[in-house]
């Protein structure tokens, strides 16, 4: 017979316990069962459906178990205690050992540090050299600009007969610069065709207007605050009161010849706004009315 008690009459009690001093005695717990691997305690509680003992009594005899587990692990400890006190001293050479190895993690420590270092050195290095390099090339890319500046306004004032004492030779020695706005000028003419000879000549003029105007592009470029820009101002208001100053014999010519001239009266005003001067044409035109 096997079963568990779990309670019930005092009647019920004593005819349970004649039937059970015929049982035999279960078997002490095994200590192996609880070393399994894969041990599970639901499935070992289930394992022992059929011992004869009731559920009070496997439970102190875990208890039990227990408390001797603990204990024999406490012996264990205390029994070992001043072997694991000694073990650091027990081993020969170990502090020396230690102290190398320390030793060698600093040096290891400075030379990446030195290393370091001279790494951000260098990246210092190069950022100021790749800045002084596009500050050369701004500073070059800025001198070509004054060259150009310096070639065309020489150029232009030869064309219009405008005395400079600012001009430099150099400009002015120019005859690639100067032979190139010829050839452009000799283009504008032949495309002009037939142009009455009494007239001033429109192409002209307006070639005169573009060179002025690419003049001022390129100055505003180069900025206004520049000192070689800002000595070039009086040649520049030279440049300018010549140009309106043939601008308006123009338009006094167009305006002269009456009907046949309206053509040309209208172009002229074009080229005064090319050189954004349309005011100046409305007062010339206002001057011939009065």
């Amino acid at each position: 017979m096997s079963r568990f008690y779990f309670g019930g009459s005092s009647s019920a009690s004593s005819a349970s316990d004649s039937e059970d001093d015929s049982l035999p005695y279960p078997t002490p717990l095994q200590r192996s069962d609880f070393l399994a691997p894969n041990f599970s305690p639901s499935a070992y509680l289930s394992s022992l459906h059929n011992r004869h003992q009731t559920l009070e009594d496997l439970r102190s005899e875990l208890r039990a178990r227990s408390q001797l587990l603990n204990k024999e692990l406490l012996d264990l400890v205390n029994s070992n205690y001043q072997d694991f006190l000694s073990l650091g001293s027990s081993l020969k050479g170990g502090d020396e050992k230690i102290e190398e190895v320390r030793v060698g993690l600093l040096g290891f420590r400075k030379e990446v540090e030195g290393v370091r270092k001279r790494v951000v050195e260098k990246e210092e290095e190069v950022v100021k050299l790749v800045n002084e390099k596009v500050q050369i090339r701004r500073h070059i890319a800025v001198g070509r600009a004054l060259l150009d500046v310096e070639a065309r306004l020489s150029v232009l004032e030869e064309r219009l007969m405008v005395e400079s004492a600012g001009r430099s030779d150099a400009a002015a020695s120019d005859d690639n610069f100067a032979d190139a706005v010829e050839s452009d000028e000799s283009s504008d003419e032949d495309g002009e065709g037939g142009e009455d000879s009494q007239f001033v000549s429109l192409s002209k003029l307006q070639n005169h207007v573009q060179q002025y105007r690419l003049v001022q592009k390129s100055s505003e470029g180069i900025g206004s605050d520049h000192p070689f820009i800002i000595a070039q101002e009086a040649r520049m208001m030279k440049v300018r009161n010549t140009l309106l100053l043939d601008l308006s014999t123009a338009l006094k010519q167009a305006k002269s010849a009456g009907v046949d001239g309206l053509d040309r009266v209208m172009k002229i005003i074009s080229i005064y706004r090319e050189m954004d001067e349309a005011r100046e044409a409305v007062k010339v035109l206002k001057g011939l009315k009065n």
